[in-house]
């Protein structure tokens, strides 16, 4: 992945839908915009929150890894 910026968690964890109007949520190190996601309203999806790495979380999702497809790559988590 080239030309992506670098992003630290303390900045993924500000784009959680309440602390800026951004919502991103990290998986395998790539972090996605979500904002427009009708899922993600205000930061949440079921129990998970964005602004943060959810790749452990995946395991109990009832969908693969291929939902992330939709979602455009913001940068990389640093």
């Amino acid at each position: 992945m080239k030309d992506v910026p670098v992003y630290t968690k303390s900045q993924l964890a500000l784009r959680n839908g309440q602390d800026k109007p951004q919502i991103w949520i990290a998986f395998k190190g790539v972090i996605y915009d979500v904002t427009d996601s009708r899922l993600w309203k205000n930061g949440k999806h079921y129990e998970h929150w964005a602004g943060q790495d959810l790749t452990l979380e995946l395991k109990d999702a009832p969908h693969s890894s291929s939902v992330f497809e939709r979602f455009k790559v913001i940068g990389i988590l640093g």
